[in-house]
Protein backbone atom coordinates (compact mmCIF):
# COMPACT_ATOMS: atom_id res chain seq x y z
CA UNK A 1 0.00 0.00 0.00
CA UNK A 2 1.22 3.40 -0.52
CA UNK A 3 1.83 6.08 1.91
CA UNK A 4 0.29 9.24 0.82
CA UNK A 5 1.20 10.99 4.61
CA UNK A 6 3.66 13.84 3.84
CA UNK A 7 6.81 14.23 5.46
CA UNK A 8 7.41 17.55 8.13
CA UNK A 9 9.86 18.68 5.07
CA UNK A 10 6.96 18.11 2.51
CA UNK A 11 4.90 19.61 4.30
CA UNK A 12 7.14 22.69 4.71
CA UNK A 13 7.20 22.70 0.73
CA UNK A 14 3.69 22.49 0.61
CA UNK A 15 2.87 24.99 2.82
CA UNK A 16 5.19 27.40 0.99
CA UNK A 17 4.36 26.79 -2.43
CA UNK A 18 0.55 27.51 -1.25
CA UNK A 19 1.59 30.70 0.24
CA UNK A 20 3.41 31.89 -2.67
CA UNK A 21 0.32 31.32 -4.91
CA UNK A 22 -1.87 32.70 -2.58
CA UNK A 23 0.36 35.90 -2.80
CA UNK A 24 1.94 36.45 -6.10
CA UNK A 25 -0.30 34.47 -8.40
CA UNK A 26 -3.82 34.13 -6.94
CA UNK A 27 -4.26 38.02 -6.83
CA UNK A 28 -4.02 38.36 -10.55
CA UNK A 29 -4.81 35.35 -11.93
CA UNK A 30 -8.52 36.60 -13.02
CA UNK A 31 -7.12 39.34 -14.96
CA UNK A 32 -4.82 36.77 -16.60
CA UNK A 33 -7.53 34.35 -17.33
CA UNK A 34 -9.55 37.21 -18.61
CA UNK A 35 -6.86 38.40 -20.88
CA UNK A 36 -5.56 35.22 -22.20
CA UNK A 37 -2.27 35.47 -20.48
CA UNK A 38 0.27 35.26 -17.70
CA UNK A 39 3.02 36.64 -16.40
CA UNK A 40 6.57 35.53 -17.39
CA UNK A 41 8.63 37.13 -14.58
CA UNK A 42 6.31 34.82 -12.02
CA UNK A 43 8.43 31.92 -13.32
CA UNK A 44 11.71 32.94 -11.88
CA UNK A 45 10.34 34.45 -8.50
CA UNK A 46 10.43 32.60 -5.33
CA UNK A 47 8.79 34.33 -2.57
CA UNK A 48 9.41 37.45 -4.75
CA UNK A 49 13.19 36.71 -4.95
CA UNK A 50 14.55 36.39 -8.66
CA UNK A 51 15.98 32.65 -8.47
CA UNK A 52 17.40 29.99 -10.37
CA UNK A 53 19.36 27.12 -9.21
CA UNK A 54 22.06 25.13 -11.74
CA UNK A 55 23.53 22.13 -10.97
CA UNK A 56 27.07 22.32 -11.34
CA UNK A 57 28.13 18.85 -10.74
CA UNK A 58 30.89 17.60 -8.36
CA UNK A 59 33.53 20.62 -9.90
CA UNK A 60 31.56 23.62 -8.36
CA UNK A 61 31.08 23.26 -4.34
CA UNK A 62 28.91 24.94 -2.73
CA UNK A 63 30.53 27.77 -0.31
CA UNK A 64 29.16 31.00 1.94
CA UNK A 65 29.45 33.21 -1.45
CA UNK A 66 26.21 31.98 -2.35
CA UNK A 67 23.55 31.62 0.48
CA UNK A 68 19.75 32.10 1.30
CA UNK A 69 18.17 34.20 3.67
CA UNK A 70 14.72 33.44 5.03
CA UNK A 71 12.00 36.19 6.61
CA UNK A 72 10.56 34.08 9.29
CA UNK A 73 7.19 35.85 10.61
CA UNK A 74 7.01 33.94 14.40
CA UNK A 75 9.43 32.47 17.09
CA UNK A 76 7.56 29.15 15.98
CA UNK A 77 8.55 29.73 12.21
CA UNK A 78 11.97 30.48 13.47
CA UNK A 79 12.39 27.11 15.66
CA UNK A 80 10.55 24.66 12.93
CA UNK A 81 12.90 26.02 9.60
CA UNK A 82 16.27 25.67 12.35
CA UNK A 83 15.19 22.51 13.20
CA UNK A 84 14.51 21.47 9.72
CA UNK A 85 17.37 23.16 7.72
CA UNK A 86 20.20 22.44 10.38
CA UNK A 87 19.37 18.67 10.94
CA UNK A 88 22.55 16.93 9.14
CA UNK A 89 24.11 20.46 9.25
CA UNK A 90 26.05 23.07 10.93
CA UNK A 91 24.76 25.48 13.10
CA UNK A 92 26.51 29.05 13.25
CA UNK A 93 26.32 32.85 14.78
CA UNK A 94 23.78 34.77 14.32
CA UNK A 95 21.31 32.33 12.90
CA UNK A 96 23.64 31.27 10.21
CA UNK A 97 23.47 27.53 9.18
CA UNK A 98 24.70 24.97 7.11
CA UNK A 99 22.30 22.57 6.02
CA UNK A 100 23.46 18.66 5.29
CA UNK A 101 24.29 20.06 1.20
CA UNK A 102 26.60 22.53 2.40
CA UNK A 103 24.31 25.21 1.93
CA UNK A 104 24.47 28.93 3.71
CA UNK A 105 21.23 29.89 5.31
CA UNK A 106 20.19 32.60 7.64
CA UNK A 107 17.10 31.79 9.86
CA UNK A 108 16.15 35.59 10.37
CA UNK A 109 12.79 37.13 12.17
CA UNK A 110 11.09 39.64 10.32
CA UNK A 111 11.42 41.66 13.21
CA UNK A 112 15.40 42.00 13.17
CA UNK A 113 15.41 44.53 10.35
CA UNK A 114 13.20 46.93 12.18
CA UNK A 115 15.07 46.45 15.18
CA UNK A 116 18.40 46.96 13.77
CA UNK A 117 17.14 49.80 11.74
CA UNK A 118 15.77 51.90 14.44
CA UNK A 119 16.53 55.54 14.32
CA UNK A 120 17.75 54.98 18.18
CA UNK A 121 21.54 54.04 17.54
CA UNK A 122 21.49 52.47 21.29
CA UNK A 123 18.44 50.55 20.99
CA UNK A 124 19.72 49.06 17.47
CA UNK A 125 23.35 48.30 18.97
CA UNK A 126 21.55 46.14 21.66
CA UNK A 127 20.05 44.14 19.29
CA UNK A 128 23.15 43.95 17.36
CA UNK A 129 25.03 42.76 20.40
CA UNK A 130 22.12 40.52 21.20
CA UNK A 131 21.96 39.01 18.22
CA UNK A 132 26.14 38.60 17.60
CA UNK A 133 25.61 36.24 21.09
CA UNK A 134 22.92 33.94 19.73
CA UNK A 135 23.47 30.96 17.33
CA UNK A 136 19.31 30.45 16.31
CA UNK A 137 17.97 33.69 16.78
CA UNK A 138 15.04 34.17 19.61
CA UNK A 139 12.95 37.32 19.02
CA UNK A 140 12.04 37.51 22.54
CA UNK A 141 15.96 38.41 23.44
CA UNK A 142 16.17 40.71 20.83
CA UNK A 143 13.07 42.75 21.62
CA UNK A 144 14.16 42.76 25.35
CA UNK A 145 17.42 43.69 24.45
CA UNK A 146 16.18 46.61 22.13
CA UNK A 147 13.94 47.67 25.40
CA UNK A 148 17.16 48.03 27.75
CA UNK A 149 15.53 44.37 29.40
Amino acid sequence: MVDFQLTPEQEMVRRTAREFAEREIAPFAREWDREERMDRSIVGRLAGVGFLALNGGPHFKLNEAFSLSIDCRSQAEVDELWEKLSAGGTPGRCGWLKDRYGLSWQVVPAVLPELLGSPDRAKAGRVMQAMMGMTKLDIAALEAAADGR
